[in-house]
């Protein structure tokens, strides 16, 4: 970018913005005015940092999104800030949770009867490739429990995943409201997770975890790797973990 002259950075400004009423007369080769020159040099710099600064990309790759999905929303304000935030899984028990926590979305807000039946879920498209005898190529693959030399996956079972999740839907359904059964029970100690934090999860994962999702241990682990001397958010380990 340093290397582009003073008319290339104007010109690439240009395919991307309006630009100044004086960058747009330099762009045309006009004469500038001798006042004026500092004026444009000054421009110039802005348009060259801008155009080299990763943060600035960022910002107008947001924006356009921004303004859009606040005009489907019929909403002002941040749009990412608001509608989108990024935690830390520190372990399996926590991605399955979270997973759960996703695909119940359509069940919770009555979009959907059945698990197998919530659209843009990634449960669903696992149900109609495993019908298939196929793995979804856009997902990671459930792999089992772990072993030595073990390949890229979650360590869990497909099958447990899927009843586990079926049964949390007709637990969380008004209409349907049960407790989980004891095949459940077991594959949740498995993960050392309480049937009734997991329904508690599973419904209020949004509300209990604002940050990393771990046991105390786990978030112990974490907080000194980070060297950070307190853990934040560590009441909501005790839905993770048999106390």
């Amino acid at each position: 970018m340093n290397n582009w002259s003073d008319r290339g950075v104007v010109e690439q400004w240009h395919k991307l913005f309006n630009g100044t009423a004086l960058t747009q007369k330099f762009a045309k080769g006009e004469v500038i005015d001798e006042h004026l020159v500092a004026q444009l040099k000054h421009q110039i710099a802005i348009y060259r940092s801008r155009l080299s600064d990763i943060s600035w990309f960022m910002r107008c790759l947001n924006e356009p999104i921004a303004r859009q999905a606040n005009l489907e929303d019929n909403c002002t304000g941040h749009f990412w800030e608001g509608r989108f935030k990024s935690q830390a899984l520190l372990d399996e028990a926590a991605v399955l949770a979270c997973m759960a926590y996703v695909e119940l979305n359509p069940i919770r807000a009555k979009m959907a009867c059945t698990p197998e039946q919530s659209d843009f879920t990634s449960l669903k498209l696992r149900v109609t490739a495993a019908l298939k005898g196929q793995q979804p190529s856009k997902l990671l693959a459930f792999i089992g429990n772990e072993r030595e030399h073990q390949a890229k996956g979650i360590a869990f079972s497909l099958k447990d995943y899927l009843e586990l999740v079926d049964e949390t839907g007709r637990v969380i359904r008004n209409d349907k409201r049960g407790a989980i059964s004891s095949n459940a029970e077991k594959i949740l100690s498995r993960l050392n997770i309480p049937a009734a934090s997991w329904v508690k999860i599973t419904t209020e994962f949004g509300q209990l975890f604002h940050g990393p999702v771990e046991t105390l241990q786990e978030l112990s682990s974490y907080c000194e790797h980070l060297d950070k001397r307190r853990r934040h958010f560590s009441n909501s380990c005790q839905y993770m973990q048999v106390n």
